[in-house]
């Protein structure tokens, strides 16, 4: 079955705990897009997402890069029934612009402290695939970000070691906090800067969720 409409591949993605984070429609021959008509950005269903995945084989079986490889069945699968192609923002270089082709969305947007943000994920938006579709289909309306509507700004005096904010991230920085006593926050509980966003607070993440992130952050980094 292929399905034909931006409702009914984000029902589809709902049965698997992803959703559809919108999309665009790439200009003719666009390099790497060149027989896509419409890409589609697929997230984590936050809500929904973290107790699906505990309970994978992926997570059980104690092999290398779970999430990853999660996403390379559940997304692929979801991609199958949508007739589309499946790409993903992991793996080996020339990496794929998912920070650029989140911004043609008109639905996620760039924070005060660069990182990406929407209404309804805050700071905590990510993905796990985008499914390129060999055909054009209507996308939703474009939305605003949700930081013209903050006044206050908390994200860009949210990090304790000032990490990042209007200035170049510090990832040394960012590493040793989180490694340290006074980190623990962040390690626990994820980002103090994503937790800071007021949007942030609609995405239903999981602290255990961001906790295994924060957690594969260190053991990766130097």
């Amino acid at each position: 079955m292929t399905c034909s409409s931006y409702d009914d591949l984000q029902s589809a993605a709902s049965q698997r705990s992803l959703t559809l984070l919108g999309g665009f429609h790439p200009d003719k021959d666009e390099v790497g897009l060149e027989d896509c008509r419409t890409l589609l950005m697929v997230g984590p269903d936050e809500r929904h997402f973290w107790p699906r995945f505990l309970r994978s084989d992926e997570y059980l079986d104690g092999r290398p890069d779970p999430v990853d490889r999660w996403s390379i069945r559940v997304v692929g699968d979801l991609a199958t029934i949508a007739g589309a192609r499946a790409l993903y923002p992991f793996g080996d270089a020339p990496y794929l612009s998912f920070y650029q082709w989140a911004l043609r969305t008109q639905n996620i947007h760039i924070s005060p402290v660069r990182l990406l943000v929407s209404g309804d994920h805050g700071l905590f938006v990510s993905f796990r695939g985008a499914l390129s579709l060999p055909h054009r289909i209507d996308l939703p309306a474009a939305v605003l970000s949700p930081c013209i509507f903050c006044a206050t700004k908390p994200c860009l005096a949210a990090c304790p070691v000032d990490a990042m904010g209007d200035h170049e991230y510090s990832d040394d920085a960012c590493r040793a906090h989180v490694r340290s006593s006074d980190g623990h926050g962040c390690l626990t509980q994820g980002c103090a800067v994503r937790r800071a966003c007021p949007a942030s607070l609609n995405a239903g993440r999981r602290p255990a969720h961001s906790a295994y992130h924060m957690s594969e952050f260190l053991r990766t980094g130097p």
